[in-house]
């Protein structure tokens, strides 16, 4: 792309030796953008490099998902075509080529009378090894239990009664977020833009609320049952009843799985963002990119900062050694920011100035991999091989 900056490029084009690639360890970082997915990949603690041309040149991929499960890693995308529609691709070789089904692999039942605008999120079961969860806009949950090549529509959600009173976000009616429990198969629980947040017990055959506690200050009643503006939710990775959730205005912990929340967040420059990132391995630690406010957003007083908990929200630090120190104005969108499972743990993110960063070392010191991309959506990271 005429203008990008990727740190080390190389390109072995969509055809290279897939066989290479997967016998030998390495970090995989997946950017998906306003016009395609870019994919860098690190070995052995080495140089960052990344394939030169975007996957789905002029797509917009708003949802990728490393999925680690398998005998092999699988990848998958949420590609958006402003000519065909969305699709739900999906890669055994790690990103080097990529299979779209005859038909398509998310697509709502006629009888619904909707139609499928994107693909917000692409979620692994953390404890049903072939199970996938797509979020979507309008917002529904689906299920795969082909690792993401066919998927049904969670009825049970979309036919909740308080679905007449959801309403769409500033940037649409999505399901952004599925959080699923490796302790039950059958726990489930999502976030709406702005519906808020609801929880299955039972696999999906019911639903209900579970926002006791979040603000909606932009409604009458700044404390409703449902209709939040739930941005974010993450899971702790060593209490996983504790929940990490950024809120159209506010930051909050719940260490009940989601039923009650408390305000954690003193200590930031702003409670407005769009980002919650657990860390990997452990406990009390989560990420979070302030903004501004709703109606400036831009990183809080021009910073580019990533905001960390290593209590649980008790208290924050700002993170910025390596990050640009001048005014910044690079919006960091909520599946923009992600960690890997190394330990160290990295930490990327990328933002709205097509800006990517990354962290091998919790988050305490940062080094920028790419500029001048589109738009960045979503930030995946995992270690495959």
């Amino acid at each position: 792309m005429v203008g990008c900056r990727l740190a080390g490029v190389r390109d072995k084009g969509v055809n290279g030796d897939a066989a290479e690639v997967i016998g030998m360890a390495e970090v995989l970082l997946a950017v998906g953008t306003r016009k395609g997915l870019f994919i860098g990949r690190r070995r052995d603690a080495g140089a960052w490099e990344f394939d030169e041309s975007p996957y789905f040149n002029a797509q917009a991929v708003y949802s990728v998902a490393v999925d680690t499960r398998g005998p092999s890693p699988r990848l998958l995308a949420g590609g958006d075509s402003a000519h065909w529609g969305p699709s739900v691709f999906h890669s055994d070789d790690l990103g080097r080529t990529w299979t779209e089904p005859e038909r398509p692999a998310v697509k709502f039942p006629k009888d619904t009378g909707a139609s499928l605008e994107r693909v917000w999120q692409l979620h692994p079961a953390a404890a049903e090894p072939d199970v996938v969860y797509a979020g979507t806009e309008p917002a529904a949950l689906y299920r795969s239990e082909d690792r993401g090549e066919t998927f049904e529509l969670v009825r049970p959600l979309w036919e909740h009664p308080t679905r007449s009173k959801w309403m769409p976000g500033g940037g649409g009616e999505g399901l952004h977020t599925v959080l699923t429990d490796a302790r039950d198969p059958k726990a489930v629980t999502v976030a709406v833009s702005t519906a808020g947040v609801f929880r299955t017990l039972d696999g999906g055959a019911s639903w209900a609320p579970s926002n006791s506690g979040v603000s909606a200050v932009f409604l009458p009643d700044p404390n409703p049952e449902f209709g939040q503006c739930v941005h974010k939710v993450a899971r702790d990775a060593v209490s996983p009843d504790r929940l990490y959730l950024q809120n159209h205005w506010g930051v909050y912990r719940s260490d009940d799985a989601g039923a009650h929340w408390t305000d954690i967040g003193e200590g930031l420059p702003s409670t407005f963002g769009f980002a919650a990132v657990a860390h990997p391995h452990r406990g009390g630690t989560a990420y979070v990119f302030p903004i501004n406010a709703d109606a400036d957003r831009v990183p809080a007083d021009h910073r580019c900062r990533v905001y960390r908990t290593a209590d649980a929200g008790k208290s924050w630090e700002p993170l910025s050694a390596g990050l640009p120190q001048e005014d910044h104005y690079g919006t960091v969108l909520r599946d923009a920011m992600c960690a890997d499972d190394g330990d160290p743990a990295g930490v990327y993110f990328g933002n709205r100035n097509g800006e990517v960063f990354a962290s091998s070392d919790d988050g305490d010191s940062w080094q920028q991999l790419a500029s001048h991309l589109p738009d960045v959506l979503c930030v995946r990271a995992a270690t495959v091989g």
